[in-house]
């Protein structure tokens, strides 16, 4: 591609020494060639900052940065994104454990500039050995950012499974309207949902980027032993529901969300659940308006017991699902 724009790869890493040579070697692998590498070395105890140096006295395009202070998470995300290069067009969020196939800047990029209103763009994604991010026509590249938010909160396509598979165009990260939220473990959906205000949405038709599902992650370790995930979506349906839905598309939707949401916390009321896990949903409960109360759970119980009288065999396959 002549004149190739400059897309920055940010990649926050902690403790990443494992896969952080399979991640870098993924980028010095890029068809595409105008790029930097910049690792944000959030105060690691192994050899991650080793690594990462060697790499970028071998390469001119790889910058290096270490904290000063371990930050949270999402505060590390941020940090990479505020340190962009001011030339940079495109910037391609990658986890250290995580790695891009080798067309991936180019087809992201190709997609971006052919549509110059779109923010964001993605692909299928190889999340371990399952192909996901897809249930797109494949003669759909551009979704507007209307579109999108919909598809998003209806659960229609979801492409947002990692930041590992969204690039963003740099413009959105200077405006500050695509960034996280340091409190919310799942900011990182917020954020493309935020930034699909302002932009449209663009898909590649191929898998390019790997997503290594492990026990260490912070999905693993936090989100799915708390169960993160019914909060976080009723969370975001409050915020940009009244932006992507009619009102009576969001009524509706909010109201079978909670029912959901009771019916899962009546689900676990047999099974052996830590203080931890019920402190934190009435936690959450309270921030959204909505009470814990032993009806409402009982309620929610009786309703999934229905279901799987009525309908045994696809609750049996729903629950061999796994959670996303």
């Amino acid at each position: 591609m002549p004149g190739e724009p400059l897309v920055s790869v940010v990649m926050p890493v902690r403790n990443g020494e494992v896969f952080l040579v399979e991640g870098i070697e993924s980028v010095l692998g890029q068809t595409y060639e105008n790029w930097e590498l910049v690792v944000v070395d959030n105060c690691s105890s192994d050899r991650t900052l080793e690594i990462a140096r060697t790499y970028a006295e071998r390469d001119r395009r790889i910058r290096v940065l270490r904290n000063e202070t371990p930050l949270t998470l999402m505060e590390n995300h941020n940090v990479a994104f505020r340190a962009v290069s001011t030339a940079s067009r495109y910037c391609k969020i990658l986890h250290a454990d995580d790695w891009l196939f080798p067309e991936c800047l180019t087809r992201m990029v190709e997609v971006a500039e052919r549509n110059l209103s779109v923010g964001l763009v993605g692909s299928y994604c190889l999340y371990g050995d399952e192909v996901r991010c897809d249930g797109l026509p494949v003669t759909v590249t551009v979704l507007s950012g209307r579109d999108m938010g919909r598809k998003t909160l209806f659960r229609e396509f979801y492409a947002f499974v990692s930041p590992s598979a969204i690039m963003v165009r740099s413009d959105l990260l200077r405006s500050g309207r695509f960034r996280y939220h340091e409190s919310h473990i799942h900011a990182d959906v917020e954020a493309c949902l935020e930034a699909l205000r302002y932009c449209d949405f663009g898909f590649v038709h191929q898998v390019l980027t790997f997503v290594r599902p492990h026990g260490d992650s912070v999905t693993a370790t936090v989100a799915n032993r708390l169960n993160t995930y019914h909060w976080s979506w009723l969370d975001m349906l409050r915020a940009y529901g009244p932006v992507y839905l009619t009102h009576d598309e969001y009524e509706r939707l909010w109201r079978a969300r909670v029912r959901a949401y009771y019916g899962f916390l009546g689900q676990n009321v047999l099974r052996r659940r830590s203080r931890e896990f019920w402190t934190y949903h009435k936690e959450r409960l309270d921030d959204l308006g909505l009470p814990l109360t032993a009806s409402r759970v009982v309620a929610g119980l009786i309703r999934e017991a229905v279901q799987v009288v009525l309908h045994p065999v696809r609750e049996f396959r729903r629950g061999l699902q796994p959670v996303r």
